[in-house]
């Protein structure tokens, strides 16, 4: 059965203040794994500890690409020690969006060292990959094209799918057997039509029809991410869990 995940940059603000007691929280509330997005100065046997401690499973980790050109083994030491097997491209920055070749060589190059170690590299997008293109389709689909399912894996953010235009139902089916992670988030249009990312329930995403999908592909994790909370991130985190909840009490198959 799919697992329900929390990507951890949603509660950046209080693991800065208190990393231990929020994964205790974030435990609490019924996530069953946790997305890392940097280790505030915690060793592996240090964020190994509260894991086993909270029962939580290390699912993946959003590593920067500085860190995966330039730091590689350093990354796949770290997450072997802490029982994480993907290493997730999370992110390009604005001035390197104009060198998608280039990118996308790395990525080869990244994800044939991933694999050899044993692990897996998957890529997160946003929208720019969707609305920016490369030989006249869409950024994302060229990576997938280009870069070999054996060398990177999906993790679909099906917000930003959403946000850019375009079908998350359909990308779901197109990367079938590839996405073994989704992001699941909603958000509003602002009035200046920018997102802004709200807890689950309360946006224009059609969650329930993605998360079904999703299911229905034996994706394996649900990961549940709010870029920006406009309350505490920790109340934010636990009203998604109660969407949560109520699409499981509705039929939904996510293990909570």
């Amino acid at each position: 059965m799919t697992q329900l995940g929390l990507q951890l940059y949603t509660v950046r603000d209080h693991l800065e203040k208190d990393f231990e007691g929020t994964l205790r929280k974030v435990a609490e509330l019924g996530y069953k794994g946790v997305e890392f997005a940097g280790y505030f100065g915690r060793t592996p046997a240090e964020v190994l500890e509260i894991l086993k401690e909270t029962g939580l499973t290390a699912i993946g980790a959003h590593t920067p690409y500085d860190r995966l050109r330039n730091a590689l083994e350093e990354e796949i030491a770290f997450n072997k020690a802490i029982g994480n097997r993907y290493l997730i491209f999370p992110y390009l920055a604005e001035d390197e969006r104009n060198r998608w070749a280039q990118v996308i060589e790395d990525l080869k190059v990244i994800g044939q060292r991933v694999a050899d170690a044993g692990l897996v590299l998957l890529y997160h997008n946003h929208e720019f990959e969707l609305t920016e293109t490369l030989d006249g389709q869409p950024v994302l689909d060229a990576i997938y094209e280009r870069v070999g399912k054996e060398l990177i894996q999906v993790e679909l953010d099906s917000c930003w799918v959403s946000y850019a235009g375009f079908d998350p139902l359909e990308y779901i089916s197109k990367y079938s057997g590839r996405m073994p992670l989704l992001h699941l988030k909603d958000m509003v249009k602002k009035e200046d039509g920018s997102a802004e990312t709200v807890e689950l329930g309360r946006g224009i995403v059609n969650l329930k029809a993605i998360a079904d999908a999703a299911v229905k592909d034996q994706v394996e994790w649900i990961i549940v991410e709010q870029d920006y909370c406009a309350k505490d991130s920790l109340d934010s985190i636990a009203e998604s869990m109660e969407w949560i909840k109520a699409y499981v009490q509705e039929g939904g198959k996510i293990n909570v």
